[in-house]
């Protein structure tokens, strides 16, 4: 995959906004300040672009993604809101506030970005430059933090050129972030539970909502449901075989360039064999392949270099014993 050879930096001022928007509409990557650190900006409708994004970070894995929308409304477009959710966004928002929340059938997010959960993580973000671009894109952006992965989080502009300088097309410099932590992410599922920690105190959270949060759950590092916690796999029932290079009788087949003859139902991840493809396509074609009932998915072999190692990632985990 081509990762930016110029990084473009731009003051956040008029005109600012509409081309960041523009960039992120041809599926490129853009910096941009937040109330809480600085965030890199993918369209969260776009595989690509999101898979595209995973790389410039060097993220292990697909966690799931923020979701950022400049208003409630788009939110609801995306996620079901029940009472608790309604009444954290109505007080916090815009906010340092994250809320995970049962992602809409028809949500329009690509499900790189939700990590293929059924859960999806929204956030209106209370900083006028980025919610100018929001506004001016017109669709959710996805916005982890704007740093290698693993690095402390940029406040500056400044850091997120020393991380992904040549990574990404372009950083709007908005000078220092205000709230220089990430977000405080809950989850509003059933009981609202606290998953990580951040710029709006639990304390705060549990006075709107009129009782105390739950802990995330033993082991919710293995599984988790939020950006901040480890990858979660997606298990579908169907048995997955990995590294096939024949396809057995009955088997549906998930294939990576030119597909293994013999399969009733193909789904090809990528035909090109383009790894950024392979990783948007992912998880719709693993679900759609689930869906058919077959007695096994023979999986093709995924090169391991770049985005290859997160998608091997995924698949492992999926096939491991249920």
């Amino acid at each position: 995959m081509l990762l930016a050879t110029k990084t473009r930096l731009v003051e956040a001022a008029p005109g600012a906004a509409q081309a960041a928007a523009q960039c992120l509409g041809r599926g490129g990557l853009v910096a941009f300040p937040t109330e809480t650190v600085y965030g890199l900006g993918a369209d969260a409708t776009n595989g690509q672009a999101v898979a595209r994004l995973y790389e410039a970070k060097g993220r292990p894995a697909f966690n799931p993604l923020i979701a950022h929308v400049p208003d409630i409304a788009v939110a609801r477009d995306c996620a079901v809101f029940n009472a608790d959710a309604e009444t954290l966004a109505a007080a916090f928002w815009p906010g340092p506030l994250t809320l995970v929340l049962p992602r809409k059938p028809d949500c329009k997010v690509s499900e790189l970005a939700t990590a293929g959960l059924d859960t999806i993580a929204v956030r209106v973000p209370d900083h006028a430059m980025a919610h100018a671009i929001l506004r001016a894109f017109g669709k959710p952006v996805v916005a982890p933090s704007a740093n290698v992965s693993g690095h402390v989080s940029p406040t500056t502009a400044a850091h997120v050129l020393d991380d992904l300088d040549g990574r990404i097309d372009m950083i709007v410099d908005g000078g220092p972030t205000p709230v220089g932590i990430e977000s405080t992410v809950v989850a509003c599922i059933d009981q609202p539970t606290l998953l990580r920690p951040g710029g709006l105190s639990r304390a705060q959270i549990a006075a709107m909502v009129g009782r105390d949060l739950s802990d995330a759950p033993a082991g919710a590092e293995d599984n988790p449901i939020a950006p901040g916690m480890l990858t979660s796999h997606y298990a579908p029932r169907t048995r997955l075989r990995l590294d096939a290079t024949s396809v057995e009788p009955g088997e549906v087949l998930l294939a990576f360039g030119t597909p293994l003859p013999g399969a009733a139902t193909v789904l090809n991840l990528s035909e090109q064999g383009n790894l950024a493809e392979a990783a948007a396509n992912l998880f719709g074609h693993l679900r759609r392949l689930d869906g058919l009932r077959a007695p096994q998915i023979a999986v093709m072999r995924i090169p391991h270099q770049g985005l290859g190692e997160a998608i091997n990632d995924r698949l492992r985990r999926a096939a491991a014993p249920k």
